[in-house]
């Protein structure tokens, strides 16, 4: 079962008393305390794993509480520290407190450990209070409680690229051709209820992740569909792919202002990342129609068709654009890094779409870095 989101209270140990003991032997009239310390409550810690890609593990452990500290014993024997516990979350998993919303961590690395509530401390025992007025203190200090969080867990997918397109306009049919994932495919709307990752492989050494979220509608910002509840999977891409389908009862020009709405209105960082358009179901079409096709909806949006895409081997029987990189200049935000023309079933352009997306990917990520230096 997919689950992305997980209430959770976490508590860490509570320290274990100190003791009140005097030492009693055959033959020693005078002992004195001896009491041992009590042990320190375990910790609550937050571990990433690739080996999960769900928070369902999470789901219905409302209370999860590390172990508390032994108290400490006779003969100055300390207590026993209590088990801390290690809370397993896919990478992407966003810490949240539930009660002023703030984002506590943000959890990326595998292989990351993070220490989230550090356990009580254990009480003192009576020998640490002897002293020369007090020869024999008959009190030793409690342990320290443990903490107690309410938190809310959220897991957004860490990819390269983010597909983003209305329902039935082929996200899952690409993405299960072009990568190693296969979610379902139907031939009606919203059979992806829940995201997909992929891997696409670009030659023998190269590849980037790509993700899938259900289909976005109109007012999928005011929580219409599934759109609203999935966006959140693709804040962390650095590229999207917006899928325009030719053969939809919605135009081209149509589908393509909606999507970048719907982005804005949920996220102005979402609609700020670079993006491409793909053209879907052109097999549907006679090369001539959608050409036509293809050269109306990039007049709608601004754009003049060129042949840059021809250098990823794209078909040069179709009309495509892709923008004209060159040193110093910056990728477009407002306009797509391309549009191709693709059909997943016919496999049209897809080898092309493979390597100008790793293409991109690649210039958004150095442009970025020099931008940070």
């Amino acid at each position: 079962m997919f689950v992305d989101s997980v209430d959770l209270t976490v508590s860490s140990g509570k320290g274990g008393a100190g003791c009140v003991s005097f030492w009693t032997e055959k033959f020693v009239a005078n002992g004195g305390p001896d009491g041992g310390d009590g042990g320190k409550g375990g910790n609550i810690y937050f571990v990433v794993d690739n080996n999960t890609d769900t928070l369902s593990a999470l789901r219905g452990r409302n209370h999860i509480k590390a172990e508390r500290g032994q108290p400490g014993e006779g003969r100055k024997c300390y207590g026993r520290k209590g088990k801390s516990v290690d809370i397993v979350v896919p990478p992407g998993t966003q810490i949240v407190d539930a009660l002023t919303d703030e984002v506590l961590y943000d959890l990326v690395e595998e292989g990351q450990r993070v220490l989230f509530l550090e356990g009580g401390k254990g009480g003192l025992g009576n020998t640490h209070f002897k002293h020369s007025s007090n020869q024999r203190p008959t009190y030793a200090q409690p342990g320290l409680p443990g903490v107690t969080k309410d938190l809310r867990l959220e897991m957004k997918m860490i990819a390269d690229v983010g597909l983003v397109g209305y329902p039935s306009v082929g996200k899952s049919t690409l993405i299960s051709s072009i990568s190693n994932a296969k979610p379902k495919v139907a031939a009606y709307e919203f059979t992806t209820l829940t995201p997909n990752l992929g891997v696409v492989m670009v030659g023998e050494f190269e590849s980037f992740m790509m993700a899938d979220i259900p289909g976005i509608i109109e007012g999928a910002s005011d929580g219409r569909g599934l759109g609203l509840e999935f966006l959140k999977h693709i804040e962390r891409t650095k590229t999207l792919l917006l899928l325009v389908d030719a053969s939809n009862y919605r135009e081209m020009k149509y589908q393509y202002e909606t999507l970048l709405v719907e982005l804005q209105r949920y996220s102005s960082e979402l609609a700020g990342r670079r993006f491409a358009v793909a053209i879907t179901k052109c097999d549907t079409f006679p090369t001539e129609e959608l050409n036509l096709l293809t050269e109306q909806f990039l007049e709608d949006i601004g754009l003049k068709a060129n042949k840059t895409l021809n250098k990823f081997k794209a078909n040069k029987e179709y009309i495509s654009y892709g923008f004209e990189e060159d040193f110093g200049v910056e990728l477009p935000q407002d306009k797509p890094l391309f549009v191709l023309p693709i059909s997943s079933i016919s496999h049209l352009n897809t080898e092309a779409l493979r390597y100008a997306l790793k293409n991109f990917v690649t210039s958004v990520i150095e442009q970025d870095k020099e931008k940070e230096e």
